[in-house]
């Protein structure tokens, strides 16, 4: 099985041609269990089944049921301790995923690092365009009254685009120290001719 992460637009932009658009994917996924999976799979933070079905364009009851089954299968935890019952993906085996993904990808280590590069730079450059250390110090900014509406829906996507920006970089860096403890240990048979 594999697992898809949504890119961010900048990562993207970063990425070879050879690599699917997920935003494509999304698209093309025909069913709702399709896009609940998918939408519960890239959970940066828990989240409730109205709101995982808001986001899957799907509706509550079939949401919350494929959410039961992933959660059946280890593949999502409950948390039933607040005042709704959140969803959130095992971090730890997303990263393990993505990492092993990102060494079976065909890419080598040095593209990982201009890709780990890239990213880090985009970071910096928000740290200087806003003068801000944090997405949540960015969204801090919000508060100024002189924001048009425009303003605040990009710095919110940008507060949103660097939380994952940071997540990508502990990956891609996880990746490219483990590169050879995730080689593949077997290579494919050769076809016998």
């Amino acid at each position: 099985m594999t697992s898809t992460y949504i890119k961010t637009k900048r990562e993207r932009c970063c990425m070879s041609e050879d690599e699917p658009n997920s935003e494509g994917l999304m698209e093309r996924q025909t069913t709702g269990e399709d896009r609940v999976r998918m939408t519960a799979r890239q959970l940066s933070e828990p989240q409730t089944a109205n709101w995982i079905a808001s986001e899957a364009g799907w509706s509550h009851e079939p949401t919350k049921r494929v959410l039961d089954r992933l959660v059946d299968d280890g593949i999502l935890h409950r948390d039933e301790s607040g005042t709704h019952t959140t969803y959130y993906p095992d971090y730890r085996r997303q990263a393990m995923q993505e990492a092993m993904r990102l060494r079976d990808s065909g890419h080598t280590v040095e593209e990982l690092t201009d890709r780990l590069a890239d990213m880090k730079t985009q970071i910096r450059d928000w740290e200087g365009e806003f003068g801000v250390e944090s997405p949540n110090q960015l969204r801090g900014t919000l508060a100024d009254e002189s924001l048009d509406g425009d303003e605040e829906d990009r710095r919110r996507e940008i507060a949103r685009e660097w939380e994952h920006l940071q997540r990508r970089i502990q990956i891609v860096g996880f990746a490219i120290r483990e590169w050879d403890f995730l080689a593949p240990t077997t290579e494919p048979a050769e076809a016998s001719s």
